[in-house]
């Protein structure tokens, strides 16, 4: 089974559409392929799904996962894994998620990419030390952006 989310933007945009027009703050969908999870946060949503019938220990946190790249001078590079809005902290005057010098691990949430008013998790992807973040916060970014750079461990 494929971890695509097995749902269009236009779904994504009308299920957005129908929690912010309501009182409710979490709305959950569960189908015979998918488990759906968006939760209003701030003036945006986040989302989490899983696969139905997949392998538990698989069950994806996010819809987004990063590409990671080797660079020529031995660093990694964070890809954003789609366009949208890069954010650097959970929301405005928050402390950034990473900063230069920072050790991350494949888990760590170092970004929020905005896309069609969800909030989508960006993790780091790989084991080591943030040593550069190339877009300024609230910068429109497209898919092939570097996001960051890492020193692997």
């Amino acid at each position: 089974m494929s971890n695509d989310l097995p749902l269009s933007p236009e779904d994504v945009e009308e299920i957005t559409s129908i929690l912010s027009k309501s009182s409710y703050d979490v709305l959950d969908i569960e189908t015979a392929r998918f488990h759906l999870r968006v939760k209003r946060s701030g003036d945006g949503f986040t989302q989490e799904w899983s696969p139905i019938g997949g392998d538990p220990a698989k069950t994806v946190a996010s819809a987004v996962e990063p590409e990671v790249a080797a660079e020529e001078d031995g660093l990694l590079v964070i890809k954003p894994p789609l366009p949208g809005t890069f954010y650097r902290a959970p929301q405005p005057g928050a402390p950034p998620f990473v900063k230069i010098g920072d050790k991350v691990t494949s888990d760590t949430v170092v970004a929020i990419i905005e896309t069609m008013k969800l909030m989508n998790p960006v993790h780091a992807g790989v084991a080591g030390e943030i040593v550069e973040i190339i877009p300024e916060n609230a910068e429109p970014i497209e898919a092939t952006s570097i996001l960051m750079k890492v020193k692997p461990e």
